[in-house]
């Protein structure tokens, strides 16, 4: 066996056997396999692609290149849930303690942000105090007493992962669904969940922009979890616009906690329930969707799941106060308003228009106005601004008038601000007539409508 003769076949579009891509993906994290080979195998399989046994099999092979979460110790079925990336997602600030107010432990590992979409990790490092490094043991008892920790990913998991996605990043072959579905999936795996609950975005702010490669990616990663045990559900949900009103990582904090104190924006409550209900349903606590949306409901009504977002920030070192009092949060020292008016001029509506409709959203320049602002890295080495983002007062189909405010901006430069701000302007488009479907979930798939 030999990397020259794996590359030709994958590149003729034959199946690979398991040795075969065990070999690549274990000479390559080894430094045995170059850049130069690894990148020539990673094209061959973005043109020819990989059914779904390879793609669990090179899944399998990142999720062993390093070490895996032992969660054994954890009581009760460890259900882990994962997004797929957007613009103002913070449901896992949301879903965590919901499902832990209900006695399901989640053990979570997520990551930082990079580009146009926000990382959790950063979002609550938001939290004066909060620890986003614990001891593996440490992680493990907190769970079993608290129901819920979240920590960023340990160094050595799936390191292949790691190697690899650097070399997809520079060589133009991230956007593959056996690629992408193997990264996601061996990360999860690695991190010792017994069920798997996918939130896949689809639109203009997601990886995914038509639901068609949506659907194809989720029925990806849950034929890999089922392949490999796990009882994975993918819920295929939109991003044709900012999840939430909030976009911004202490604003998605603040977000968060309003939603778990019962007043939460209508899609972004929407999504999380969804998400919570299938973790309940993976964990056995529900028979019934209809059921599980009634704990979940009761949870946020009776102040038990903010109750535990406060226990959870605790027991990670931060101060909880700020969630009940989020003035004392650190804020940017500089606001500028984008009306219905800056709207219309980057249209080119006419002057006499006394007003018009959302009709759509390039959701990424919303997120690229963001990180205009500093909330986003451009780099995996850049700061962020934790204090800076954007608050949405419309959302796609509402009504605008000329002086209408659309959206405030929080920023410390005057000149980021109003680059943002003009960038912002320009990713809306507006119509006269009402007609955007304002769906927010798509479909579920399990394994038994794949």
């Amino acid at each position: 066996m030999n990397t020259y003769d794996i590359i030709m076949k994958k590149r003729d579009g034959h199946v690979l056997s398991q040795d075969e891509i065990l070999y690549m993906v274990n000479g390559f994290t080894k430094g045995v396999i170059p850049d130069y080979q690894m990148s020539a195998f990673l094209m061959a399989v973005y043109f020819q692609g990989m059914n779904h046994e390879e793609t669990t099999q090179l899944t399998m092979a990142m999720a062993d290149s390093g070490d895996r979460l032992n969660l054994s110790g954890i009581q009760g079925i460890k259900v882990d849930k994962h997004s797929t990336g957007g613009v103002g997602d913070k449901t896992s600030l949301i879903v965590g303690p919901i499902l832990a107010s209900l006695g399901v432990p989640v053990a979570k590992m997520s990551g930082r942000g990079l580009g146009h979409t926000g990382g959790t990790i950063d979002k609550l490092e938001g939290i004066p105090g909060f620890q986003t490094a614990i001891a593996e043991n440490d992680f493990i008892r907190q769970v079993n007493e608290i129901g819920l920790a979240i920590v960023g990913q340990t160094a050595n998991l799936a390191p292949a992962d790691k190697k690899i996605y650097a070399l997809r990043d520079v060589t133009a072959t991230v956007d593959n669904v056996s690629l992408i579905a193997a990264s996601i999936m061996s990360k999860k795996l690695a991190a010792g969940a017994d069920a798997i609950v996918l939130d896949v975005k689809v639109g203009s702010g997601a990886f995914m922009k038509t639901l068609e490669d949506a659907r194809l990616l989720a029925k990806t990663m849950v034929a890999i979890g089922t392949l490999a045990g796990k009882d994975t559900t993918a819920v295929i949900t939109d991003m044709n616009e900012p999840l939430g009103n909030a976009v911004g990582n202490i604003l998605e904090v603040e977000e968060a906690a309003e939603c778990l104190k019962g007043y939460g924006e209508s899609r972004l409550m929407e999504v999380s329930k969804t998400l919570a209900c299938y973790m309940l349903l993976a964990a056995k606590k529900a028979d019934s969707k209809e059921e599980a949306l009634a704990l979940v409901e009761k949870a946020v009504v009776s102040g038990k799941a903010y109750e535990k977002m406060k226990e959870f920030v605790a027991f990670q070192g931060g101060d909880a106060a700020y969630l009940d009092n989020p003035e004392r949060f650190d804020k940017a020292k500089l606001q500028l308003e984008v009306t219905g008016r800056d709207l219309m001029t980057a249209n080119g509506f006419p002057a006499a228009c006394k007003g018009a409709y959302l009709s759509a959203c390039n959701n990424q320049e919303i997120g690229m106005a963001s990180l205009i602002l500093g909330g986003g890295r451009e780099t995996k080495d850049s700061t962020i601004d934790l204090t800076v983002g954007i608050r949405l007062q419309k959302h796609l189909s509402d009504p605008v008038a000329e002086d209408d405010c659309v959206a405030i901006l929080y920023g410390n430069n005057p000149d980021k601000l109003v680059a943002a701000k003009q960038r912002f302007a320009q990713a809306y488009t507006l119509s006269e007539e009402n007609h955007f479907d304002n769906r927010i979930v798509y479909e579920i798939i399990t394994k038994n409508n794949l």
